[in-house]
């Protein structure tokens, strides 16, 4: 992504362990934030891969480029996925990177449209101590706590990683980012069960 010609950041499991600075568990791929009005870009800059587009409903099909309405998310993986090549890692994935399409108006990312919840583009990627723009601890844990919550039993597998990387981010949150993602939260789901322990 160093040639990737718009805003990125890393996001999802890998992105915990950037801020923490170590590998806490395994990933089936990497994940990617991108926005959805530069999603051209992003078809451009991956010519060559298998692309395809998922739905809320996870519904896919391969996407060729054309407009995609959020919430949607982008799957894509090598076309010699699976192929033997010397000096490349072999990745078990069905898919080696999984792309989240974000919204933003102007200089601010929106997170939610309602409730409206939003904050400046540069408040919410910075580098990690790994080097790469990373979805800041604070957002990453808003969207883990928000994007499933109510839903998860009805998922395959359920999303049994969020609440260990909850765990993992929590010490490390500072104060500010604390009453911050606690704010957020409440705000989308006031019962959600992480409130208290934000709050001691």
């Amino acid at each position: 992504m160093s040639a990737f010609r718009a805003p990125w950041a890393l996001c999802g499991g890998w992105a915990i362990d950037a801020w923490l600075g170590r590998q806490t568990r395994d990933h089936d791929d990497v994940d990617l934030s991108v926005f959805a009005d530069d999603q051209r870009v992003l078809f451009d800059h991956l010519a060559g891969w298998h692309l395809e587009a998922h739905d809320l409903n996870d519904t896919h099909q391969p996407w060729d480029g054309r407009h995609l309405d959020l919430p949607n998310h982008i799957t894509a993986r090598l076309r010699d996925d699976g192929a033997t090549t010397p000096g490349r890692l072999e990745t078990p994935a069905k898919h080696s990177l999984d792309i989240q399409l974000g919204d933003r108006s102007g200089d601010d990312w929106i997170l939610s449209r309602r409730p409206r919840i939003s904050l400046p583009l540069r408040n919410g990627i910075q580098a990690s101590p790994w080097g790469l723009p990373t979805v800041v601890p604070e957002v990453l844990l808003f969207f883990k706590a928000t994007a499933y919550f109510g839903i998860e039993e009805q998922m395959t597998g359920g999303r049994f990683q969020d609440e260990p990387d909850f765990l993992a981010l929590l010490p490390h949150l500072t104060e500010e980012q604390r009453h911050w993602l606690r704010e957020a939260i409440s705000v989308v789901h006031p019962d959600h069960p992480w409130l208290s322990q934000l709050s001691s």
